[in-house]
């Protein structure tokens, strides 16, 4: 922090610096980040306030957001980049996936100038519209990293009506994109409408998100709920989000990370039965059966898939997948297949 200072001070007194300013490495850089890692959570921290970063990794987010943009005011972008780039160099974030938003277009390609070589998992582009934007900031990250095969992965951010309808597009302008996600704030400032407490100004956006990401083989991911007090309504929203298929959401305070984790598990009974549709569907194969049945319900190759998904969240979150005793009227047959079943093999790279 100290030397963000001196350099920032430095820089706008016109000092020329001795070396490009920046610290010693400080922490090991963590294992790159996988394409489909858990992000049910990211939790913004502003990015001229480095009293948040040393210990946002004990709250163990899924994510950190080390903010250039909204949370900045203009007069400080300059002192909050160099301090982003010193804290990707030197603070151990623990497990926590490091992501930082950028300014918008063009500013925010001097963002990626800083802090692109210091190797954050991923960037989060606002307020984007067009393919275009994407493919500049790609191109640019691409240049920075040269020969580098260590991934930075791109999270567009959707936050006009013009970019809620070219989401498909946008969600395909580069293989660097992993997930797509909304600002609901400045959607509904776009539309001219007050942002409500049960979302309905949005849902339209939200649903298009979410078909968009899926359509193109990228995560959905939530806006943030502003209303810190209120757990009770995070959790509600939470719990909505994932049933429209969203992956996980934004958080503004440390709080929030515990209610967001549980809202994006599945229930004790969606593992349950789970286990058990994966365990009905081996036995017919086993026993060369066209039809599978679970009790006297149908199952299909898509609900199997859906079942395959289910308890692949549950391990990744960490969620106990043993199944320890059969649905209530459950068949004689449905009891034996009650204890969690072998994984099948599946396509290397498939999304769970």
């Amino acid at each position: 922090m100290i030397a963000a200072r001196v350099e920032t001070a430095a820089r706008r007194s016109g000092i020329e610096l001795s070396g490009d300013g920046r610290p010693p490495l400080g922490a090991d850089l963590p294992d790159a980040s996988a394409r489909d890692r858990l992000r049910r959570s990211r939790l913004y921290l502003p990015g001229n306030e480095p009293k948040f970063f040393v210990s946002a990794g004990l709250y163990e987010p899924d994510g950190i957001i080390l903010d250039l943009e909204d949370s900045v005011h203009p007069d400080e972008k300059d002192a909050a980049r160099i301090l982003v780039r010193n804290a990707l160099r030197t603070v151990d974030f623990r497990t926590a996936e490091r992501m930082v938003r950028i300014n918008q277009l063009p500013i925010g390609l001097e963002d990626l100038d800083a802090v692109v070589p210091e190797r954050p998992d991923l960037i989060l582009i606002p307020k984007t519209e067009t393919v275009e934007q994407v493919r500049e900031v790609d191109a640019r990250v691409t240049e920075l990293l040269a020969s580098e095969d260590r991934p930075v992965w791109l999270m567009p951010i959707l936050e006009t009506a013009l970019g809620i309808e070219g989401a498909f597009e946008i969600a395909r302008a580069s293989e660097r994109i992993i997930a797509l996600t909304i600002g609901l704030e400045d959607y509904a400032a776009d539309l001219g409408v007050p942002r409500s407490a049960d979302g309905a100004e949005s849902m339209y956006a939200r649903k298009r998100l979410v078909n968009a990401a899926k359509a193109a083989g990228v995560q959905a991911i939530d806006s943030v709920y502003g209303q810190v007090d209120d757990l009770d309504g995070l959790r509600e929203w939470g719990e909505s989000g994932r049933r429209l298929g969203f992956e996980g959401m934004g958080c503004v305070h440390p709080r929030q990370i515990p209610v967001i984790h549980e809202a994006f598990a599945p229930s004790r009974e969606e593992i349950e039965r789970a286990q058990r549709i994966v365990a009905a569907f081996e036995k017919a194969q086993a026993e060369g059966l066209g039809v599978v049945s679970l009790g006297s319900k149908m199952i299909d190759p898509p609900v199997v898939q859906q079942a395959l998904r289910v308890v692949d969240r549950a391990t990744a979150a960490g969620l106990d997948t043993r199944v320890d005793s059969p649905e209530p009227g459950a068949s004689s047959d449905e009891r034996e297949r009650a204890a969690p079943p072998p994984r099948p093999d599946r396509t290397e790279g498939s999304r769970p």
